[in-house]
C-alpha cells in the first residue's frame, strides 16, 4: 500500500523582526523638537528671572528716592519749613493752608512722575541690554545646532559635482538631523553602487565588443586586398568595412561617455589653445574636402584638466562644425581666450537653421536635428554627449546658440 507523502511544512518564521527596533520609550529621544524647546524655553526663563531681578532693584530704588521726606521743619525763635525737592513750600509763612497743601501734593505727584519715569527708562536699557544678548546668545545656539545642516549641504554639493564617494557620517545624539544625514548617506550608497554598476557594465560591453569588430575589420581588409576578387564582393566588402567602421565608433563613443562622466581627479595644466589646434589640424583635410574654411585666434588659455578628454572636447566640436555646414563658402571660426577669469572655447560655424527649442536635443545620446536616431555618415550621434560629459568632469559649463544665418556658436567655459 503506497503512503501519501507528507505536505510540505511551512519555513520557520525568523526570530528576529528585520525593521527597525523602536525604543521603549519614543517621547525620551532627544529629538530637535524637544532640544530646541529646552534651549529657547530656558532662555527665556533665565532672561525672564533676570529681567524681574532688574526690574525689582530698579522698582526699589525708585521706592527709596520716593520715600524721602518732602520738606524738614526747622526749630528756633519760631518754626520754619525748609525742602530740596519743593522749593514752593520753603516760604510756608507766606502761604494759607490749602496753597500749602496743594504745594504739596504738587510736589508728591512730581516726585511720583520723576521716580517713573526714571523706572521705565532703566528698565528699557535693561530690556535692550537682554534683548542684545539674548538674540547674540541664541544665535550662537542656534548655529550650534543647525551646524549638522552646514555639514550635509557641503556634502551635498559635493555630490552634485560628481563626487558619489564623500559621505556626511555625522556623530551626535540620535534626532531628526542624525537620522536625515543617515538616510543621505544610504541613498549616497545606493546611486554610487548603481553608477559604478552601469559604468562597468557600458566598460565590460565596450570591450567585448572590440575584439569582434577589430576581428571583422581585417577579415574584411584581407578579402579587399585580393585583386582577384569579384566587383560586387568589393563594393559588398566596403560597405560592410564602413559599417563595422561606424560600430568601432559607437564602441568607442561609449567607452569614452561612460569614462567622462565621473570628476576628473588627476589635473595638470592644459592650454587650450594647444588643443584647439591640434582639434584643427586632425579636421583640416576633412574641411578641406568640404570645401569649409577654419579660421580663428586661439589665444593661451590655461585650464588644470585631463588633456585627452580636453582635445575631444574641441575635436568634437570642430568635427561637427565641419560636417554639419553649408555645401558652399561656408567657414568654422574657432577661438580661445580667458575672459572674467575663465578659460572659453567658442566654435561658430555656418549651416543649416537651427531652431531654438531642439538646442537642449542635440545634448542627448543618439539624437541629431529633425532626427532622433543615427542614421548619417556624419557620426554616431555622441559627439555632442560626450562633450558635455567631458565638461561636466571639468566643473565647466558649455552652451550652445543658433547663429544668425544658420549654424551654431558652441561656447566651452572652464576655470582657470
Amino acid at each position: 500500500m503506497a503512503t501519501t507523502p507528507a505536505p510540505p511544512q511551512a519555513p520557520p518564521k525568523p526570530t528576529w523582526d528585520p525593521r527597525r527596533s523602536e525604543p521603549p520609550f519614543p517621547w525620551l529621544r532627544p529629538t530637535i523638537r524637544i532640544r530646541l524647546t529646552l534651549l529657547y524655553g530656558g532662555m527665556f526663563l533665565i532672561a525672564g528671572i533676570l529681567l524681574l531681578s532688574i526690574i525689582y532693584l530698579l522698582a526699589a530704588q525708585a521706592i527709596n528716592t520716593g520715600n524721602e521726606p518732602l520738606f524738614k521743619i526747622v526749630g528756633g525763635a519760631e518754626l520754619k519749613v525748609t525742602s530740596d525737592n519743593c522749593p514752593a513750600i520753603n516760604n510756608a509763612s507766606n502761604l494759607t493752608y490749602p496753597q500749602f497743601n496743594d504745594a504739596v501734593s504738587a510736589c508728591i505727584d512730581d516726585q511720583r512722575r520723576v521716580a517713573l519715569d526714571d523706572l521705565l527708562s532703566r528698565s528699557l536699557l535693561a530690556l535692550l541690554g537682554l534683548a542684545i544678548i539674548a538674540f547674540a546668545f541664541g544665535y550662537a545656539m542656534a548655529g550650534r545646532v543647525l551646524s549638522p545642516l552646514g555639514r550635509i549641504t557641503r556634502t551635498a554639493r559635493a555630490v552634485a559635482g560628481s563626487d558619489l564617494s564623500r559621505r556626511i557620517e555625522l556623530d551626535g545624539p540620535d534626532d531628526e538631523l542624525k537620522e536625515l544625514a543617515d538616510t543621505f548617506d544610504d541613498m549616497l550608497e545606493r546611486l554610487q553602487r548603481a553608477f559604478t554598476a552601469q559604468q562597468r557594465f557600458v566598460g565590460n560591453a565596450s570591450h567585448e565588443l572590440r575584439t569582434p569588430l577589430a576581428i571583422n575589420r581585417t577579415l574584411l581588409e584581407v578579402h579587399l586586398s585580393d585583386p582577384n576578387a569579384p566587383v560586387e564582393l568589393q563594393q559588398l566588402g566596403k560597405t560592410l568595412l564602413a559599417t563595422n567602421e561606424r560600430s568601432e565608433q559607437l564602441v568607442e563613443g561609449l567607452l569614452l561617455l561612460a569614462r567622462s562622466d565621473n570628476q576628473i581627479v588627476e589635473r595638470k595644466p592644459v592650454d587650450l589653445a594647444e588643443v584647439a589646434e591640434q582639434a584643427v589640424d586632425q579636421v583640416h583635410a576633412e574641411a578641406e574636402a568640404k570645401g569649409v574654411v577654419i579660421r580663428g585666434e586661439q589665444k593661451t588659455a590655461v585650464v588644470q584638466g585631463n588633456g585627452v578628454l580636453l582635445e575631444r572636447i574641441a575635436l568634437n566640436l570642430v568635427q561637427n562644425a565641419v560636417r554639419y555646414n553649408v555645401p558652399e563658402d561656408g567657414w568654422v571660426e574657432v577661438t580661445t581666450e580667458v575672459q572674467h577669469g575663465q578659460a572659453v572655447l567658442v566654435v561658430s560655424n555656418t549651416g543649416p537653421v537651427v531652431p531654438a527649442y531642439e538646442i537642449d536635443n542635440l545634448f542627448e545620446p543618439f539624437r541629431r536635428l529633425r532626427t532622433e536616431r543615427t542614421g548619417s555618415d556624419k557620426g554616431v550621434g555622441l559627439g555632442l554627449s560626450i562633450v558635455r560629459s567631458v565638461v561636466r568632469a571639468h566643473g565647466g559649463h558649455i552652451s550652445a546658440q543658433p547663429r544668425e544665418g544658420g549654424g551654431l556658436v558652441m561656447r566651452v567655459t572652464l576655470s582657470v
